[in-house]
């Protein structure tokens, strides 16, 4: 038998050489296009290992803490501890700890804004005229934030120069203000509007108070919004040209010359304030390496109490304050003199009349950055006369934003009306700080007010004070691809969506204003320690004093970058600490920024409305990813196979095709069914062994061209995968063969179809010819429906990676890593298809050749012929594209979960281009019409 099996390939060498070719492209190609997919999910899973390394892989908060969005959607949006406050107990915090597999746990007890004044300075010097005795310089500021959108005025403060000498009260911090002496040595009465004031010496030796009797008093709780603040400052010009002022250094009032006259206010700003465990923080993100000044936290620092004469007792907080306040607010001023209208006195009231009546000079105007006034405040030192120190006698919460969604995906911001000004204090709650002036804006989070001593019960001051400075951008670096926004200290930035609100914020990003209640929310940039909270709350009616924690942040032990053995050991420990616990435990571990379009209101300010993108963080992108490429490659690696055993199969049956003459001989001579099925069988074995050894040899070159990764182990495998294609495509012909009657076997190949009305034109005729031979046509639509199966789930593996599944920048990346490889894979399939079409079209031509010679005898020209054959290859082009494109489509929805509309045009763009392929692929068989013998074909007939 093996004799006989060498003497038919030898002897029809070119009918093996063809097999042969045909078992060496089917499996070379399957090597080396599984090959590409796993090389793909290679590249996907170290993807995830790169680029999933975070601060923490579990994150722990109060049971129900989850926003809408969250559960929907998986989504977290920026700076999301803001609105957490509080909800964690102590012994909940300890149980988290002693789970096995905790590296580490750290706490964070998000406490509310505190309020803290930053001074804004002008260099009033060239306003001055040298020339008058007395004079009036007016500031008119204006706030200005959300990238110069939003401005608002604010009341004038005064600055008043005078040559004549001046009458300060003496003292400090530590005296008595009802006996305060000034420098003449007698006790003025006190002023109801004024106060102790400065008094200037009239010519007659009397002296008057500084200031405007008109004026309402200045106000001193937190329930009046700074821009209402209002403020007379006193300056003396001596007769060298210097300003004598009157300063605070040390507690005491002292006299300072000085040659530039800078005016100087206070803008209050809220700083949000949280406990840690600064252990736990500095092995989380390195907190004590991020401290430029000063010291870190320590364990036990705590509340400190302290008592002054003259003054009530102070509590103090111990604080680690930020370098970096993250505030874009800018204060502008406009300067004007105002020349003394009358020879005697001081009424601002009258300057005011001669400003209105254009008689004030226009004297400039001064710009003042608010990040810079906090950077002169941290050039003054960590002392406790310098910087730095902030109000708690009320604390305000804020809530969570609320969004509506669109149709197309976009979050729209719910507005809030402007705060009740009781928030930042009232008569029964104190605070000392004005309103923040942006607290006058719309809003978008609910702010709740704490005040940490029982209403009417004022006792003691409760303020925070610097024993260190941090800088946030110092903490622990992550992959860019996950530590944004789950990262507690991370700056909030957003981005314009479209080209107008990019105009609008000038190309830079949005950044917060100040506003408690805005919607871009700072984070947390005063740290205390858990250790100072029971004191701080101890006198408060919060709710946080049993529970203050609000979140904690769990690092597992043994997880480094994204596998599906640390995949699965952060789930397990996530599961004990959610039954031990009993809170809401997300598993942050392989998560990644994924940006949100958000449309935000227009503010009151002027501010219009701006289209958004911010940075919100997927939840568990990274086994979403991997369970999508999993399935893709699955899919990718079934349809590869089946469409090179389509094609191996259609060459295989061509081949004992041609020689069913020759068997149907052997049949009458004796040989058995069995015989001549081990027969073919043979052979093709022969041919798939041959085949497989070659594809052996050609698999690396072709893999290194390509850039693919094949080891031995899967180059190996070359060998018995050919072996086993061409039994596969080789049984059923070979079955056929030693089944079919010897009778049978000398009938014409091409059957008529009975069933089918007689044809009219071209097409009717192509779909006659299809018909006749519906195995062959079903097996070269099949093969190309195949191929553009394929190509359509790596479309929509694409367009799943880039929005569809997880939308977020991780999947971003990934897309990049498996498009090259899968693509090749699947086009190459869909090259197989059509090549299994040509094929097709090639037998129908040979089998044919008779029909087509005498058409051609009767006088049809051979571009008509050709259109015949063109026109089939159309006819199965279609049938395979419909066919194709519906797997296609039910592929993507099982791996997308849905059909968007930009699927099914994927799909339909796809169908078109195998049909044009086909066509294409027509081009070859119908050129061999002009090589057909037709003298010699109608003489055989």
């Amino acid at each position: 038998m093996l004799g006989f099996i060498w003497a038919q390939l030898r002897g029809r060498a070119g009918r093996s050489v063809a097999l042969l070719a045909g078992v060496l492209v089917a499996t070379t190609g399957f090597v080396v296009l599984t090959g590409a997919t796993t090389t793909s999910r290679l590249d996907v899973t170290g993807a995830l290992e790169r680029n999933t390394q975070s601060a923490y892989d579990i994150l722990v908060r109060p049971q129900g803490t989850r926003t809408p969005l969250e559960a929907e959607r998986g989504l977290v949006r920026p700076n999301y501890l803001s609105g957490l406050f509080g909800g964690i107990t102590p012994a909940q915090y300890e149980q988290v700890q002693q789970v096995a597999g905790v590296d580490v746990a750290a706490p964070i007890a998000m406490l509310g804004y505190s309020t803290s004044s930053v001074s804004v300075r002008f260099d009033l010097t060239d306003a001055v005229d040298r020339s008058l005795e007395r004079q009036v310089i007016r500031i008119d500021p204006t706030f200005t934030a959300d990238r110069g959108l939003s401005t608002a005025p604010s009341r004038p403060r005064y600055v008043y120069v005078t040559k004549r000498p001046l009458l300060y009260p003496e003292g400090g911090y530590d005296t008595d203000l009802s006996s305060i002496p000034y420098s003449d040595g007698r006790k003025y009465p006190y002023d109801q509007n004024c106060g102790d004031v400065p008094r200037e010496l009239l010519p007659d030796g009397q002296s008057q108070p500084i200031c405007d009797p008109h004026a309402t008093p200045q106000p001193g709780n937190g329930w009046v919004s700074e821009r209402k603040n209002w403020s007379v400052d006193t300056v003396r010009l001596l007769p060298d040209g210097r300003f004598e002022e009157n300063r605070w250094q040390s507690g005491r009032a002292k006299r300072v010359a000085t040659d530039r006259l800078v005016a100087s206010y206070f803008v209050t700003v809220p700083f949000l304030l949280a406990a840690v465990d600064p252990d736990a923080e500095q092995r989380l993100v390195g907190l004590d390496d991020a401290v430029t000044e000063g010291r870190s936290l320590r364990p036990d620092d705590t509340a400190t109490d302290t008592h002054l004469p003259a003054h009530v007792p102070e509590r103090f907080i111990p604080v680690l304050t930020t370098s970096r306040p993250y505030l874009d607010v800018t204060v502008r001023s406009a300067l004007t003199r105002l020349p003394q209208a009358r020879p005697a006195g001081l009424s601002i009231a009258d300057m005011e009349y001669a400003l209105d009546n254009a008689t004030g000079v226009r004297a400039g105007t001064e710009e003042y950055a608010l990040a810079d006034g906090y950077r002169d405040l941290l050039s003054e030192g960590i002392s406790p006369t310098g910087c730095c120190r902030g109000e708690l006698q009320t604390i305000v919460q804020a809530g969570a934003t609320e969004y509506d969604r669109r149709p197309d995906g976009t979050l729209r911001a719910v507005p809030r009306p402007p705060l009740d000004p009781a928030t930042f204090g009232s008569d029964n709650t104190y605070n000392f700080d004005g309103r923040p002036w942006s607290a006058d804006d719309n809003g978008f989070r609910p702010l709740t007010a704490v005040p940490m001593q029982p209403p009417g019960a004022f006792s003691q001051l409760i303020a925070w004070r610097t024993v260190g400075i941090f800088d946030p951008e110092k903490l622990s670096g992550f992959s860019d691809l996950s530590r944004v926004p789950l990262e507690t200290y991370e700056p909030p930035r957003t981005d314009g969506a479209d080209e107008r609100s990019r105009q609008a914020l000038g190309g830079q990003p949005l950044e917060p204003n100040g506003n408690p209640a805005g919607y871009l929310s700072s984070p947390p940039l005063l740290l205390t320690t858990l250790a100072a909270v029971p004191k701080l709350l101890e006198s408060s009616a919060s709710p946080a004093r049993t529970a203050p924690i609000s979140a904690i942040r769990v690092r597992v032990t043994d997880v480094a970058g994204y596998t599906e053995r640390s995949a699965e050991r952060v789930r397990l420990i996530a599961e004990r600490i959610a039954d031990t616990t009993g809170l809401d435990v997300d598993l942050t571990f392989g998560s990644s920024p994924a940006p949100q379009t958000v449309e935000l209101p227009a503010g009151s300010f002027g501010r219009p409305e701006l289209r958004l993108t911010e940075p919100w963080s997927a939840l568990g992108v990274a086994s979403v990813i991997t369970r999508a490429v999993d399935r893709k490659s699955l899919v990718l690696f079934g349809l590869v196979l089946v469409v090179c055993g389509l094609f191996l199969g259609n060459a295989v049956s061509a081949a004992v095709r041609d020689r069913r003459p020759e068997l149907a001989v052997l049949a009458c001579l004796g040989w058995p069914a069995r015989r001549i099925a081990a027969l073919v069988l043979g052979e093709v074995a022969a041919l798939g062994l041959a085949a497989g050894v070659l594809a052996l040899g050609l698999a690396f070159p072709l893999a290194a061209a390509l850039d693919i990764g094949i080891g031995w182990r899967r180059a190996a495998l070359a060998v018995p995968v050919g072996l086993l294609l061409a039994l596969v495509a080789g049984l059923v012909p070979a079955l056929r063969a030693a089944g079919t009657h010897p009778a049978a076997a000398l009938r014409p190949l091409v059957a008529p179809a009975r069933w089918v009305r007689r044809p009219r034109g071209l097409f009717g005729m192509a779909l006659v010819n299809l018909v006749r031979t519906p195995g062959r046509t079903v097996l070269g639509a099949g093969a190309l429906a195949i191929g553009l199966a394929a190509l359509t789930v790596v479309t929509a593996a694409a367009y799943a990676f880039r929005g569809a599944i997880v939308g977020n920048l991780l999947g971003d990346t990934v897309s990049l890593s498996v498009r090259g490889a899968d693509t090749l894979a699947a086009v190459v399939t869909v090259l197989l298809g059509a090549g299994a079409v040509a094929d097709v079209l090639y037998l129908n031509v040979r089998d044919r050749a008779a029909e087509l010679s005498t058409l051609r005898a009767i006088g049809w020209t051979d571009a008509a012929l050709s259109r015949l054959v063109g026109y089939e290859g159309l006819l199965i082009g279609a049938l395979g594209a419909v066919a194709g494109a519906g797997l296609g489509l039910a592929g993507a929805a099982w791996l997308v979960g849905g059909l968007p509309a930009a699927l099914v045009l994927a799909a339909a763009t796809v169908a078109l281009g195998g049909v044009l392929l086909t066509c294409l692929a027509a081009l070859v068989p119908a050129a061999l019409l002009r090589r057909l013998p037709t003298a010699r074909l109608l003489a055989e007939e």
